[in-house]
């Protein structure tokens, strides 16, 4: 049974990355900015478990990446609870509004670059330094648009801060390399998620329909992809390594067929 520390697992990607592992058994500590979204995340989460639809124990933790003692309280209070951290999953994050660069409020550049690249940088080193000391631990990062280097108009800041993701976690694999500690990538693909859909309300029609077009090609729901990345994560034991559920093959695949197989994601959420 491992421990994983899955920061912003209270929705999306991290809650069913949260509800994977516990159907495996193990023991899983998720975050949320807010009081209230991680009690019910959790309470819900322990209901599965009581009914005996999964196993395992389930905590919640109040985060801020913009607040380093916030992260280190975290780690400390994931050990407290579990007795060690086994893997650390830096999933939290935020998108930028879809804009051209100019346009971008200065407000809006210091949420999504003090989120996605500051405020993992001291998750990273907090999470490095608590699984040194006990000797053992596995460090993930979560990648997004950008990180492969793809680059989109009104995609600036955001692209720029998960090409900074892999950036850092390439750079930690070789830092950490002859050491008890991993590092790796994970790469979830395109996933219906409220950030995604928060950005499709903000498209214009126009916008969204072109969008939407390679969205339905490309992209999956939560329960599709997260138990795939849990059961990669569990099989992981190399550093270096990058779990990815959309690659290369499976996105020629999708366009190939993309004729035949009409698929639509968002009619149920009005779009």
């Amino acid at each position: 049974m491992k421990t994983i520390v899955i920061t912003g697992g209270a929705r999306g990607i991290g809650r069913g990355l949260a509800t994977a592992f516990l159907k495996s058994g193990h023991r899983v500590v998720i975050t949320s900015r807010s009081r209230d979204s991680v009690d019910k995340a959790t309470a819900e989460l322990t209901g599965e478990i009581s009914t005996g639809n999964i196993t395992g124990n389930i905590y919640g933790f109040t985060l801020d990446l913009h607040d380093r003692a916030s992260i280190e309280a975290l780690w400390d209070n994931a050990v407290t609870a579990m007795g060690s951290v086994d893997i650390w999953i830096n999933n939290a994050g935020c998108s930028n509004i879809i804009a051209p660069f100019i346009e971008v409020e200065s407000a809006e550049i210091d949420r999504v670059m003090g989120r996605n690249v500051v405020g993992l940088l001291h998750a990273c080193q907090v999470a490095l330094k608590g699984m040194t000391a006990q000797g053992h631990g596995q460090l993930w990062n979560m990648e997004g648009y950008g990180s492969d280097g793809m680059k989109r108009a009104g995609m600036t800041i955001y692209g720029a801060s998960k090409y900074a993701v892999s950036y850092i976690t390439d750079s930690l694999v070789r830092e950490t390399a002859g050491t008890p500690v991993q590092v790796c990538h994970l790469s979830p693909g395109i996933v219906v998620t409220d950030l995604l859909l928060k950005d499709a309300k903000k498209r214009s029609a126009d916008q969204w329909a072109k969008a939407k077009k390679i969205y339905n090609i490309l992209g999956d729901k939560v329960e599709t992809v997260t138990p795939y990345l849990a059961k990669a994560i569990l099989m992981t034991d190399k550093t270096g390594s990058r779990v990815a559920w959309l690659t290369r093959g499976k996105v020629a695949r999708r366009f190939m067929g993309a004729a035949f197989n009409k698929r639509d994601l968002f009619s149920e959420y009005g779009l």
